[in-house]
């Protein structure tokens, strides 16, 4: 699962769910303190991957027509290009990889910023954290089809791309998210 930049308050917030609910935890300035701090975090991530991104769509912008006369596949040229790219730019392609990366930058924030209290290993705090992006990316697509499949059975038609889909497409997934207490 590729995190979109508006869902990165969802995994925050399920992290500050999950690390609030472990009894080995205390958040001194509160959830909502550390929620925000870890939201900037993952956005930051997110950001370098973003920038990468960018980086290999202008490649293949620069060599389009040889990319047309070779009848390759734009797409696995991407990836394959971004692979390349990935280390020189701080993106690490593995989601477990980064979810781990991203659960020891979490971490280092929280504590550092006197967001988070703990009396147990950090490895501990780390597979809370962990775990959290894990469970997400889980329920992120299972969530995703429900919401499709609502809007799709509406009695009214929705166009996907219009700003009534993107709505709608937002309340419904909140409201999934909320009844799986991950909101």
């Amino acid at each position: 699962m590729r995190l979109k930049p508006q869902q990165t308050g969802y995994v925050a917030t399920k992290i500050g769910i999950d690390l609030a609910n472990a009894p080995f935890i205390t958040m001194p300035k509160g959830r909502d303190a550390a929620v925000e701090a870890m939201k900037l975090v993952i956005d930051a991530n997110l950001k370098k991957e973003h920038a990468l991104d960018e980086k290999v769509k202008d490649i293949l912008d620069e060599n389009y027509d040889e990319i047309e006369f070779q009848h390759a596949d734009e797409r696995q040229l991407f990836f394959m290009i971004k692979k390349r790219m990935a280390a020189e730019h701080g993106v690490i392609m593995n989601y477990d990889d980064r979810y781990n990366d991203l659960a020891h930058t979490i971490l280092d924030e929280l504590y550092e910023n006197y967001l988070i209290e703990y009396d147990v290993n950090e490895n501990q705090i780390k597979n809370v954290i962990f775990k959290a992006f894990k469970s997400f990316a889980k329920a992120y697509d299972q969530i995703d089809d429900i919401v499709y499949k609502k809007i799709r059975n509406m009695e009214r038609e929705v166009i996907p791309g219009t700003q009534d889909y993107e709505l709608l497409y937002e309340r419904l997934y909140q409201e999934e998210l909320s009844k799986r207490g991950m909101l």
